[in-house]
């Protein structure tokens, strides 16, 4: 059993078998606070480890983050990710490192052009939408709402692993 880990905001975590097939994906468990008087949703930590006990992974594949370069949108103006939403979002996937790492759980970072361009995906979260649904119909319904881009991206990113533990490509 591995796991595919997408840190983002609506991040997940899947468990595949050794040869792809999804066995089971979660959203990564979080908690609400309140931060300068703003509601705030942080990762948690201790929850993860606790999923991760009850059926320890042979290996997992996170999602290696960067930092975000400032992007034109559609309308054509820059948007860039604000400096808190850096900090947690760097935060969240330093953290689920640290679970790995203190739990014995080797793991490999993946650079997102890499999974991507090996599964022969576009840019976008929709598209991981789709591709999941594609690859695992029988589990669709675990992607068809915009918001589990997340669950698609950690169920794809586990695949991607799957090929590399099994020496082959996709």
């Amino acid at each position: 059993m591995l796991i595919g880990i997408d840190p983002g905001a609506s991040g997940a975590v899947a468990w595949l078998s050794d040869d792809g097939h999804l066995v089971e994906v979660l959203d990564l468990p979080t908690a609400s606070e309140t931060v300068n008087g703003k509601k705030r949703t942080r990762f948690m930590p201790e929850l993860f480890a606790d999923l991760l006990e009850g059926r320890r992974p042979v290996h997992a594949f996170l999602e290696q983050v960067n930092g975000m370069p400032s992007l034109p949108g559609a309308d054509g103006k820059r948007r860039s990710m604000g400096a808190g939403s850096a900090f947690a979002f760097g935060m969240t996937a330093g953290l689920l490192r640290g679970v790995l790492v203190g739990m014995g759980i080797a793991h490999t970072l993946v650079p997102p052009g890499e999974w991507k361009r090996e599964l022969k995906m576009k840019k976008g979260k929709e598209e991981a939408r789709i591709r999941a649904c594609q690859l695992w119909p029988g589990a669709a319904g675990q992607f068809r709402r915009v918001k589990d881009d997340g669950r698609a991206e950690a169920a794809l990113i586990g695949l991607y692993g799957s090929g590399r533990m099994q020496g082959r490509g996709l």
